[in-house]
């Protein structure tokens, strides 16, 4: 057993400096897949950690939202829906809600305008989100301008801005009375923007939406599974544009890759030949070319993955997360929480080290089984 152990030590030993030797060629691909694992981990990483954020959010969210659909579009909801909505057997709450959107043209902004559910801020005053203070570089205190669907100005003094932890929600939010919200949007009286339903009972959820949708066909029932689904759907599909953006790089690599395993040089050849002379069998050769091709493509995958680390959740996703959040003039500034998928890891680990690995050894063995006089001839 030590003579075999002794035996791999020294195969070990004889790879690293075989590595080493040929440090130039074997940097350049180093260098080139340590990149290429870290855009796919960063992608990998942003990706989950964005999903895992926005089912953390959506935690907070209604059971069931009861939106009105008119012509096919999003419509105001006359609140006397409400009434025979609570009436449906698992139904406990129904609060209407008042939200809309509000474009500023002077700062080329879209902002969120809502009316909270409860302490709303009084008559005059407004909250608003960290991205419109540094927007319209103003603070508490201070008076902020929109002007009104009536195209009159309404002056609110800004009562205070949402804490920065919670930017990723908040970052575009303005909050304002009932009576600013009607000023400010000549908001018809007996309707609200939407319904909140509250279900408990998870398996009653689709039974009330079917009654819902049944009793007012022209209401549309949106459950929080499906606000879920189209989130993850949306992000994998932006982390899906990025793959196919950086698909003509990834076959680069994969054509300079396989030409660096599978392209072995004379020096190369002539090494396999030498060791053969000297006594190595040929399953010492492909053991020996096993190590260094697992060597350079683990160390390539642990360097990628920590690079990748580092980009996603200490300097936010700099390289790409324009491409990966959308455009906006509104950026929150956010730091994710890592959420990391061990089994999208596990799956990188084997399209990337596995088949580059597998690689080295098949034109190894393939010169590995040339007689040794003709190899060191080479």
């Amino acid at each position: 057993m030590s003579t075999t152990l002794n035996r791999y030590r020294y195969i070990l030993d004889f790879a690293l400096s075989s590595l080493l030797r040929r440090k130039v060629k074997n940097m350049s691909l180093l260098l080139v897949y340590t990149a290429i694992i870290f855009v796919l981990a960063s992608l990998i990483f942003f990706v989950q950690s964005i999903k895992h954020e926005a089912a953390l959010t959506l935690d907070q969210a209604p059971d069931l939202v009861v939106q009105r659909m008119i012509v096919g579009r999003h419509d105001l909801i006359p609140l006397e829906y409400a009434g025979k909505i609570s009436q449906i057997r698992g139904v406990t709450a129904v609060t209407p809600r008042f939200w809309g959107y509000y474009y500023d043209p002077v700062f080329g902004a879209n902002y969120t305008l809502l009316v909270p559910d409860s302490n709303p801020p009084p008559v005059g005053s407004i909250m608003i989100g960290a991205g419109v203070a540094r927007n319209q570089r103003i603070k508490t205190g201070d008076l902020m301008t929109l002007r009104s669907a009536s195209n009159i100005p309404l002056l609110l003094t800004v009562q205070g801005i949402f804490p920065t932890h919670s930017e990723i929600l908040s970052s575009d939010l303005l909050t304002m009375s009932q009576e600013d919200f009607t000023t400010m949007f000549n908001f018809p009286g007996g309707v609200a923007t939407d319904l909140a339903i509250t279900v408990p009972n998870p398996a009653e959820q689709i039974t009330v939406a079917s009654k819902i949708a049944a009793l007012y066909p022209d209401t549309r029932p949106i459950m929080k599974s499906e606000m879920l689904r189209t989130y993850d759907t949306l992000f994998d599909w932006r982390g899906g544009m990025m793959v196919v953006v950086l698909a003509t790089a990834i076959l680069s690599f994969i054509i300079f890759a396989w030409d660096k395993a599978t392209g072995l040089s004379a020096e190369e050849r002539k090494e396999i030949g030498i060791l053969k002379s000297i006594g190595w069998e040929t399953a010492d050769v492909l053991i020996l070319k096993f190590w260094e091709g697992f060597v350079i493509s683990l160390t390539a995958f642990l360097c990628g993955i920590l690079l990748a680390y580092a980009h996603i959740y200490f300097f936010a996703a700099l390289l790409f997360k324009p491409a990966l959040t959308g455009w906006s003039v509104l950026y929150p500034a956010y730091h994710l929480v890592p959420s990391i998928n061990p089994y999208q890891l596990m799956t990188l680990l084997f399209l990337t080290v596995l088949p580059y690995t597998a690689a080295t050894i098949i034109p190894s063995w393939l010169a590995a089984t040339v007689p040794p006089d003709a190899a060191m001839r080479s």
